[in-house]
């Protein structure tokens, strides 16, 4: 087999990983914004503290000697995204709440100074450095090849497949939920006429501090994978990220949980391709020029409906 299908298989695999991260971020961006019209641009250093709690339930683990994957995820899982999901509802308690009544630019604001508020704590809590993730179940996380060509071997991680299943795993989880759970109905109440769903028994409140809780738990699951993926953190981590998920939320159109994650893999997928076969010095130029075609051709995303005006 030539060296250039092994490549293009490599870089595919890659992207998938990539674009899943994305995906499972922009998420939290479409349902939050599917609910109340209104961006969370914290939500990004809400997936980068989920990272850190991730890091620090895999330090204690190893400190007492658990290194099992299954038992040590499972920890990392409670541990980890319990705590960020209490960031995700104060973020919607101090930022969004007092301000749902007021114009757009006010929560706008409260949010960007939540977000420099996140990046500052964390900043002054664990340092500016980055942080490297030991590798303590090294032994236990491997590659599998799949095919080799003219001395290049194209391969698929044990995190990478995990990455995968797992955002297949919550994509199906999550849509069934808001199609058939209680939860799901009011929240397509929400977001259908917030008045009208308060007057039929909707506790409006609720419903949309825990669609910031969904939200955050999501980014939790994404950092704790990217923990796991690329073995470092940093305090700056949530802010690329977050641009990054919230240019994938609109190019799949913003308030559609299918086009989020279909904007997630195509900015995945374009970021690791220009990488790979024009530059890695533009990638990002790559990913957002595709933003800007997006929002001239097809203003609502690829998956977007208009949005149709109540009177």
């Amino acid at each position: 087999m030539s060296s250039d299908v092994v490549t293009f298989t490599q870089q595919l695999i890659n992207g998938l990983t990539l674009g899943s991260v994305y995906g499972l971020i922009a998420i939290g961006y479409t349902m939050v914004y599917g609910i109340i019209g209104m961006i969370n641009f914290a939500h990004g250093d809400i997936y980068m503290i989920g990272a850190f709690h991730s890091l620090i339930a895999i330090l204690v683990l190893g400190f007492f000697g658990i290194t099992w994957v299954p038992l040590a995820l499972v920890f990392v899982l409670v541990f980890a995204v319990g705590l960020t999901a209490l960031y995700g509802w104060a973020v919607e308690r101090i930022a969004y709440r007092p301000l749902r009544g007021s114009s757009r630019l006010a929560p706008l604001i409260s949010a960007i100074g939540m977000s420099i508020l996140l990046q500052n704590f964390v900043l002054l809590a664990q340092g500016a450095r980055g942080k490297p993730l030991p590798h303590v179940t090294e032994d236990q996380f491997g590659k599998v090849p799949l095919f080799s060509g003219d001395g290049i071997t194209a391969q698929i991680t044990h995190e990478q497949i995990m990455i995968i299943l797992v955002t297949i795993a919550l994509m199906i989880g999550f849509t069934l939920a808001i199609k058939r759970t209680s939860l799901g109905r009011q929240q397509r109440a929400c977001e259908q006429d917030m008045k009208m769903a308060a007057l039929v028994g909707v506790n409006i409140d609720r419903t949309i501090a825990l669609t910031f809780i969904m939200g955050a738990a999501l980014a939790c699951i994404a950092g704790l994978m990217v923990t796991l993926y690329y073995g470092f953190i940093d305090f700056y981590i949530g802010f690329v990220a977050g641009i990054k998920a919230f240019s994938a939320a609109v190019v799949g159109g913003i308030g559609s949980l299918p086009g989020a994650m279909l904007g997630g893999l195509l900015i995945g997928f374009i970021e690791v391709f220009f990488s790979g076969y024009v530059s890695v010095d533009y990638k990002d130029v790559a990913a957002f020029g595709v933003l800007v075609l997006v929002l001239i051709f097809r203003p609502t995303g690829l998956l977007g409906r208009p949005e149709i005006e109540k009177v």
